[in-house]
């Protein structure tokens, strides 16, 4: 991959983000971030308990997101206290790397992206108000810290079977439910695409709660423009709509060619290069 020849720096259309986890997975991970931060692009990264955050910080790379917690559910009282505790640990390292979004999801994630706590039937009424209470403390604590929480959606039928709260629906209603400005929605348009479709309907109804969007293409969660999703129609779309925030890139490259996946998630949402071919 002749990677010194090419330029991908992202458009001003829209702030792009990279996960350093799925991309360039043939480099040491620091050197993927110093290669991201070179071309532009801002850094999400995962598990912070993973990597060195002094090294890191030394990148000078700018961090969009992180998971913003280690353990921890939010629907039941153990683990919802444990999520809490977590997520009050996160928030000094979120801080040393500059990041401003932690990412939450309705369940931790073990091996292989199974939840640690699993709810094939959906949650009920006391899960939900468990779960609104929850993101209310954790909202509290992202504003006494100047950081925002955002709760992401997964799918059940692929990624992540019987995650609680997984859909976009369900966490955009906990999002408004809470209604805090240190609580936004994680958009994830690949997992709303195989759990719910409708997209552009509902990036116009999530808008005001949306804190930062993440794409990958369907079937396969690689770079857009691999499988089903029309991503210059999104761009277009979230162009009218007024979006300005951070759109990230969490998928695996096609056939490892991480180049080609970056410089096509660049055409995605370079709104000049969309009009110009439509």
């Amino acid at each position: 991959m002749k990677r010194d020849k090419i330029s991908v720096c992202p458009p001003a259309s829209f702030p792009l983000a990279v996960c350093a986890e799925m991309i360039l997975r043939d480099l040491p991970f620091l050197d993927r971030v110093r290669y991201l931060a070179d071309k532009g692009f801002l850094v999400e990264i995962w598990d912070w308990t993973q990597h060195d955050i002094g090294k890191l910080a030394a990148t000078g790379a700018q961090f969009s997101s992180m998971t913003g917690y280690v353990s921890g559910t939010l629907a039941d009282e153990c683990g919802a206290q444990e999520m809490l505790r977590t997520a009050a640990l996160s928030i000094p390292v979120a801080k040393e790397l500059g990041i401003p979004r932690l990412n939450l999801h309705g369940t931790g994630l073990g091996e292989g992206g199974l939840p640690v706590l699993s709810c094939p039937a959906g949650p009920d009424g006391g899960m939900w108000m468990k779960a609104r209470d929850t993101l209310c403390r954790l909202a509290d604590l992202g504003a006494a810290h100047d950081v925002t929480f955002v709760l992401e959606n997964l799918n059940a039928a692929v990624d992540h079977p019987g995650v609680p709260f997984g859909r976009a629906e369900a966490c955009l209603a906990l999002v408004q439910a809470v209604d805090h400005p240190a609580l936004r929605l994680m958009l994830d348009l690949y997992h709303a695409q195989i759990g719910e479709g409708n997209l552009i309907a509902l990036l116009k109804k999530a808008m005001p709660f949306i804190g930062e969007i993440q794409v990958a293409d369907v079937p396969g969660r690689c770079e857009p423009g691999t499988g089903e999703i029309n991503y210059p129609a999104i761009a277009r779309a979230l162009d009218r709509f007024g979006y300005t925030g951070v759109i990230g890139l969490e998928a695996w490259a096609e056939e490892g060619d991480s180049t080609r996946a970056l410089q096509r998630f660049v055409a995605a949402f370079t709104l000049e290069k969309v009009q110009t071919e439509h």
